[in-house]
């Protein structure tokens, strides 16, 4: 089984999601193709849920904090 590290940290997720609602709703009240942009809020809210982003590993940028253990 594939396991996804986690590289989004809790500020991160929070940020997120909010944008990510804001962009929902956008597709509610648009109008016309515009109204299509409100789909990547979807995928904010996807990724802040998993707390794995694929831009950040192409990237090389970790918001997760480790724990010493």
């Amino acid at each position: 089984m594939f396991l996804l590290k986690a590289n989004v940290g809790k500020i991160d997720q929070v940020i997120r999601i909010v944008l990510g609602l804001i962009l929902i709703s956008l597709f509610f009240f648009l109008d016309g193709s515009l109204k299509y942009v409100g789909i990547i809020g979807f995928v904010l809210v996807l990724t802040s849920i998993i707390k794995f982003c694929p831009l950040y590993t192409l990237f090389g940028i970790n918001t997760k904090k480790e724990k010493n253990a």
